[in-house]
Formats: structure tokens, C-alpha cells, sequence
């Protein structure tokens, strides 16, 4: 499998790709191609096409949850596959995973909407909606999670505004629809997270548990460590302790402050738009 880092926060030096606050992976595993996450525009089409990444023929776009960072980008690449049928280009229509509460409206008090703007009728016109509360094995060796379960009593304790339920009420967001992509390498799990809404240390675990693996070789993505509680930086440096993983890859929504502690118990490396990372 090898996994490219179209968005992120951070851009590697003399690497001229765009940065914004936001994620998306592009992954090839067994000539199966799939993007993970879309950022918040169309900063990762631009990135693709400078690295020679054609997003025409995906085979599954998965979206680890709903908020505006990870899939406001869906507006442009459908606009590319609507541009594609205009140009008479080959083009492929994705299979969409996702938790089947991804395009539930997200509101945050001060700025409103912070969920996806395409809505779930008009995604199924360009996408084969596969929407999960359960694993999926995308590829005999990569599987996404679906709905993780919070076990720890040190993440995953404080919502991010509310969401509208199907019965049309505002409730507290605990992000239930978080996600996460693990694939199983030779050497042990790689899990890759979005923003661990549900806690990075839950994400592994169940990741452990769904593929029967107690491995973990490298750990990417984002950690939400944001300013986190003084108990939920300790129990996540205590945990890492003792997984010991090869390599672990923070980034996104994981501050200064909680990478140089986790620099302290694990081998933390560098990421920006642009990285490269190769698993057998």
C-alpha cells in the first residue's frame, strides 16, 4: 500500500503543494485506488493534479466524518466528474463510505453550519453511497471501521456543538460518526485517522480488535489533541508508552505542545502535503 498526503495543515519544504487547516489521503492498495477525505476545498484536486494523481478513476471516496475540513471538498471533485462527461473523459462513479450519519447537519453556535454542504440525495447521484455503521474491508488488507467505540473514560468527553437527528432535534455532537481507515501490513496495523473524534487511543483498539492484530506499526493523521484536558494527554502518552509503535505520523488537529510530549515516549515523524508512505 502506499498512502500520499494531499492535505494537510503543513506542506513539506521545497514541496510547492497547497496547505489549509484540513485532511485527505490518496491510497493505492492491490490496484484499488481510494481518496480519504476531501479538505475543505478544492486544494487537494490542485495537489493531485501536480503529482500526477488522476481522482477521475477512484474506486471508493471514504469519509471519515462530517465536518466542513473533511468533506467540503466533495463539491469540487464532483464538479470534476460532471466536467469529465463534458470532455468525454473516462471517469468512474465511487463507491462512498462513510457512517450513515455523515450528512447530518453540524452546527457550531458562532459560525453555523460546519457540516457537509452536499446532502445526501444529490452524493448519491455521483456516488454508490455505502453508508456503515460496521467494518468494511475496502481491499483484502484495508478496512474502514465505522462507528468506534468510545471505551476509555479519558477521550471522546466533550462534543463539538450539535447535530441535527432524524427526528429533526438538536443534540450534543459527540462526532459519532468518526472514523478511521487501518490496513494490515506485514509488520502490524497502520491505522489512519482524520481526527480521532473518537480518541486515538479507541480508534487502535478497535482497529486491534477488527483485524485480530495487536501490531501497530505506525499511526498517521490527526489526533485531536487541541489544547487537550491535562487527563486526556497523559492517558494518550501513558497508552503510546507502552504500544510502542515503528513510527507514529501526528498531524492535522494535533498541537505543538502535544507533539513535542508525544515526541517524549515514540518516534514521531514529519508530515505535509506531498509525503509519501509505503507499507507492505
Amino acid at each position: 500500500m502506499q498512502l500520499t498526503v494531499l492535505v494537510d495543515n503543513n506542506t513539506l519544504i521545497d514541496r510547492y503543494f497547497l496547505g489549509e487547516p484540513a485532511v485527505s489521503y490518496f491510497i493505492d492498495d492491490a490496484d484499488t485506488r481510494i481518496l480519504f477525505d476531501v479538505g475543505y476545498s478544492d486544494a487537494f484536486l490542485m495537489n493531485a493534479q501536480k503529482m500526477a494523481i488522476d481522482l477521475r478513476t477512484l474506486d471508493f471516496v471514504v469519509l471519515s466524518h462530517g465536518h466542513l475540513d473533511h468533506t467540503w471538498g466533495l463539491d469540487p471533485l464532483i464538479r470534476l466528474y460532471i466536467e469529465s462527461k463534458i470532455e468525454q473523459l473516462e471517469s468512474k462513479k465511487p463507491i462512498l463510505i462513510a457512517h450513515p450519519a455523515i450528512f447530518q447537519s453540524k452546527l457550531l453556535n458562532e459560525f453555523g453550519q460546519v457540516g457537509s454542504l452536499v446532502t445526501e440525495m444529490r452524493a448519491a447521484s455521483y456516488f454508490t453511497l455505502q453508508l456503515s455503521r460496521e467494518p468494511v474491508w475496502l481491499t483484502e488488507r484495508l478496512v474502514y471501521l465505522g462507528e468506534i467505540p468510545r471505551r476509555n473514560e479519558f477521550e471522546a468527553q466533550t462534543p463539538i456543538g450539535t447535530v441535527v437527528s432524524e427526528e429533526n432535534e438538536e443534540e450534543a455532537d459527540y462526532s459519532l460518526d468518526d472514523s478511521a481507515l487501518v490496513y494490515r501490513s506485514s509488520q502490524g496495523l497502520v491505522v489512519i485517522t482524520a481526527c480521532a473524534h473518537a480518541g486515538i487511543c479507541n480508534t487502535i483498539e478497535y482497529a486491534r480488535e477488527v483485524c485480530g492484530e495487536d501490531r501497530v506499526v505506525d499511526v498517521i493523521g490527526g489526533f485531536h489533541l487541541l489544547n487537550p484536558p491535562e487527563r486526556q494527554l497523559e492517558g494518550t502518552l501513558a497508552y503510546f508508552a507502552l504500544l510502542q509503535p515503528a513510527a507514529v505520523h501526528a498531524c492535522h488537529c494535533t498541537d505543538l505542545h502535544s507533539k513535542l510530549a508525544l515526541a517524549q515516549v515514540v518516534k514521531l515523524e514529519e508530515v505535509g502535503v506531498g509525503l509519501q508512505l509505503s507499507y507492505e
